[in-house]
């Protein structure tokens, strides 16, 4: 019987690895979606896609990995967000402000950022392609 046990016990392990952690808190995601004011919070791996979120307030949130296709940030301060792997494809950004926000490897497939701030923002493997970037301190390209 012990056998057994220990057998169970020992195949289940990698099932338990191997599954995906959900590392967002579910309390800030609420937050944000009930009240559009969560600086600091951990929104890393949420499904944000198509929110509206105009006017945010997420300085200094975690928002790695986040899910943020076609969502509506018009107007949202990003501050010091960290955007790292975050899919902003097709993304509205209008107005935001990105100062010192790290999109390392995000995707911005087709976002439309327009007179957005972006003093020292870090963009190291970010994905423009067919961004469209407006009047907003980000080069694409040129020499």
């Amino acid at each position: 019987m012990k056998t057994v046990a220990l057998t169970s016990a020992i195949l289940s392990v990698p099932l338990f690895f191997g599954m995906p952690a959900q590392a967002e808190n579910p309390a800030h995601v609420q937050q944000l979606i009930e009240t559009n004011i969560c600086p600091g919070c951990d929104l890393s791996g949420a499904d944000l896609s198509q929110a509206h979120i105009i006017g945010a307030d997420l300085r200094e949130a975690n928002l790695q990995g986040a899910n943020l296709i076609e969502a509506n940030l018009e107007g949202a301060d990003l501050t010091g967000a960290d955007l790292t792997g975050a899919d902003l494809t097709q993304a509205f950004l209008t107005n935001a402000v990105l100062d010192n926000a790290i999109l390392d490897e995000a995707n911005l497939t087709a976002a439309q950022v327009y007179f957005a701030e972006a003093a020292g923002i870090s963009l190291i493997g970010t994905d423009l392609t067919r961004a469209e970037i407006v009047g907003t301190p980000i080069s694409i390209g040129g020499e």
